[in-house]
């Protein structure tokens, strides 16, 4: 157990975040969070919602050349400051703006960029940022143990969000949405505490945990690259994919799911559930069951969905409803979903779960 334990109520979700900025757009947000959650990859959300264009602003790594260049002005005979293109300011049109792991920067730096963090009138340089824009700023915890922390004068300046773990429900309803290998949505489904989080005390073999030092971790952020690695396994040996996984995601978790991956071999194809959902064999092993339920999320269509509603049916119920309330929060699949018979006719026997 860790002695840091935030109630929930002190915390916020991403997607309750997200809101918060879109509708507060004169309010500069502070989100705070362990290491790998989502707070920056949010900025590509917003950009998706709004269609503004994305500056995303590594502060670390500025210095005070990077940010605005003094440019003479011959014929009013003063010099003017000019944000580097950067930052987008001369679209002249409303922008999201991150300034990243903010509390990394320097203090000179950290000082430059606080014209930006005004709310009215924010500015960069001599250029002023235009109304709407949407900007916030980006760290982790104090008691991450990664060095952040804010001046009280800016402090001032800005709201600070407490931002929470997603929930292994909330991943894999983003994962379904975004291309994540199956076997790995699988593998979270089968160990959902390898998303919990410190901040309510729970410390496992999986999880980030300040107070113990540690190479690797799982988090939404590695997930993402392990899934990269996995669907591209085809092109080297067994041994390469378990050393990069355990270089991406630690030693616990690549061990776990290179065992999960040898279910793969006791799966019926596509085709013949397809053809045969009724006869079509179902696999002893709960890891298949597993990566076979989001296997078949992939290959919902108008003309497919039936037999494999049919099919589905035969398995237990875990794994119906791992289905079927992935399938309804997916962006596109769903509306496919809410008009074929045989899920509806499902999802109104277990309406009370969706």
């Amino acid at each position: 157990m860790n002695d840091t334990v935030l109630n929930e109520t002190e915390m916020v979700s991403l997607a309750d975040a997200a809101q918060l900025i879109m509708a507060n757009p004169n309010v500069r947000y502070f989100l705070r969070g362990e290491p790998g959650i989502g707070k920056t990859s949010l900025a590509i959300s917003l950009m998706q919602m709004t269609g503004y264009p994305l500056a995303l602003i590594d502060v670390p790594n500025l210095d005070l050349g990077d940010i605005a260049m003094p440019i003479i002005d011959h014929e009013s005979k003063v010099t003017r400051y000019y944000p580097n293109a950067r930052f987008k300011i001369h679209e002249q049109r409303p922008i999201i703006m991150v300034f990243d792991e903010f509390t990394k920067g320097s203090e000179p730096v950290m000082n430059m960029l606080h014209p930006a963090l005004e709310t009215f009138k924010p500015r960069l340089g001599d250029l002023d940022i235009t109304d709407g824009s949407l900007i916030y700023l980006t760290g982790n915890l104090d008691t991450d143990g990664v060095g952040d922390s804010l001046a009280a004068h800016t402090r001032q300046r800005i709201g600070e969000l407490i931002v929470r773990k997603p929930t292994a429900e909330e991943w894999l309803a983003w994962a379904a949405n975004n291309g994540i290998a199956a076997v790995l949505m699988a593998w979270v489904s089968r160990y959902r505490y390898c998303l919990a989080s410190y901040l309510d005390g729970i410390v496992n073999e999986f999880n980030f945990n300040p107070a113990e030092p540690q190479n690797n971790v799982v988090s939404p952020r590695t997930l993402e690259m392990a899934s990269r690695v996995i669907l591209q396994r085809a092109h080297f040996s067994d041994d390469a994919l378990r050393a990069s996984l355990i270089g991406i995601l630690g030693m616990p978790a690549a061990t776990s799911i290179m065992s999960f991956l040898k279910f793969q071999e006791h799966l019926p194809s596509l085709k013949d559930i397809l053809e045969s959902p009724h006869t079509a064999t179902v696999p002893d092993q709960l890891g298949a069951r597993a990566i076979l339920t989001f296997n078949l999320l992939e290959y919902v269509e108008k003309d497919t969905l039936t037999n494999i509603m049919e099919y589905l049916r035969r398995m237990e119920e875990e794994w119906q409803v791992v289905f079927g309330v992935t399938l309804a929060k997916h962006n596109t699949k769903k509306q496919i979903a809410f008009a074929n018979r045989a899920f509806t006719l499902w999802a109104a026997d277990n309406e009370d779960l969706l």
